[in-house]
């Protein structure tokens, strides 16, 4: 446990709860079926027009940290000469509609251009963008994280599904990405005594790509990383406790940043993220393990800092003092 931190988890009294929660909130393995089944209908329509094509599901429908939804992202990786990802996006919709596809769209001039369209088979949604590949790698790496102990899921499960709750997973009201608090779970494993997680960015390169000139290498021969943490036996009530006890009295939120690149702390003056710069602030630093110039906790501001940090006391309190914290822990937030 880190320093100063109090356990008021005896045994395993605490785990039926928690574990209950995160088995109420993992998506049931029929639906991961029917998502893989539609992208294998979408790969074989679009390979009638690009042979070489390859769709690649990513984001939280992907990277094991999901819940139950029914709308999944799809990247196309296609290679073309001279690629007018308008026109692409405007045959890909033909090519979806012939097929029978629902509710097909080319969103064309969003910010981030997708196909859009539904399933009519399992009511499944579908965003389809173009060579994103930095965000399936990505994907890949929380996923590869996730195989090596469980205790990672049922962290991040149970702290997003807090963060919902709370109403401090809304980064246009200045909190934390679901994915800035994957990161933040997979950090604290790693920097538990003894380490849960290993940080794979650090091992022996096993997987390397590289995506719009950012060099992406990690070991991700996971099956051999199955024992990693057994010499640590926190169990899942002791890690949410220690969570909300390390980001409520122990990080040190004025010079760290927390990076899974690295498995540990670097400081802000070396990320020269000591002060803002136009709408990009640092009050939490959350490294993103590829893009390092990527800051995912630029979005809050110093009215939102206060009710991030309020919160975490708020949950470190009740996990200490409350008997049966998850009652309380999981409160609505209803804002007045």
């Amino acid at each position: 446990m880190v320093s100063g931190e109090r356990s008021n988890v005896s045994g395993n009294v605490l785990n039926a709860p928690f574990l209950a929660i995160y088995e109420s909130l993992i998506p049931p393995e029929e639906e991961k079926l029917k998502q893989k089944q539609l992208v294998a209908l979408l790969e074989r329509l679009v390979r009638k027009e690009w042979p070489a094509a390859k769709l690649h599901l990513y984001g939280s429908c992907a990277n094991s940290f999901g819940a139950s939804k029914s709308v999944i992202d799809v990247c196309l990786a296609i290679e073309e000469a001279d690629m007018d990802k308008a026109k692409i996006m405007m045959k890909l919709a033909d090519i979806l509609q012939s097929g029978n596809l629902q509710n097909v769209q080319a969103l064309t001039c969003a910010r981030v251009p997708i196909v859009k369209l539904v399933d009519p088979v399992t009511g499944i949604s579908c965003n389809i963008c173009i060579n994103k590949l930095l965000a399936v790698v990505n994907t890949k790496l929380l996923r590869d994280y996730a195989h090596i102990d469980p205790r990672l899921r049922q962290l991040a499960f149970i702290i997003k599904h807090w963060a919902k709750s709370r109403r401090v997973n809304e980064t246009y009201h200045g909190t934390l990405s679901s994915y800035a608090y994957v990161l933040m779970c997979i950090h604290y494993l790693q920097m538990r005594r003894p380490a849960i997680l290993p940080c794979l960015q650090e091992m022996e390169t096993t997987y390397s790509v590289t995506v719009d000139d950012i060099s992406c290498a990690f070991f991700d021969e996971v099956e051999d990383l199955g024992d990693f943490g057994r010499h640590n036996k926190e169990t899942i009530a002791e890690l949410v406790q220690g969570f909300f006890h390390y980001w409520a009295y122990c990080h040190d939120y004025a010079n760290s940043v927390i990076s899974v690149r690295t498995g540990g702390i670097i400081s802000k003056r070396e990320k020269d993220w000591t002060r803002g710069i136009g709408n990009d602030r640092h009050l939490i630093c959350i490294e993103d393990p590829f893009e390092t110039s990527h800051d995912l906790g630029r979005v809050v501001d110093k009215c939102s800092i206060k009710v991030l940090r309020d919160e975490f006391e708020r949950a470190a309190e009740i996990m200490q003092n409350d008997p049966n914290p998850c009652i309380k822990l999981f409160k609505p937030y209803i804002r007045s």
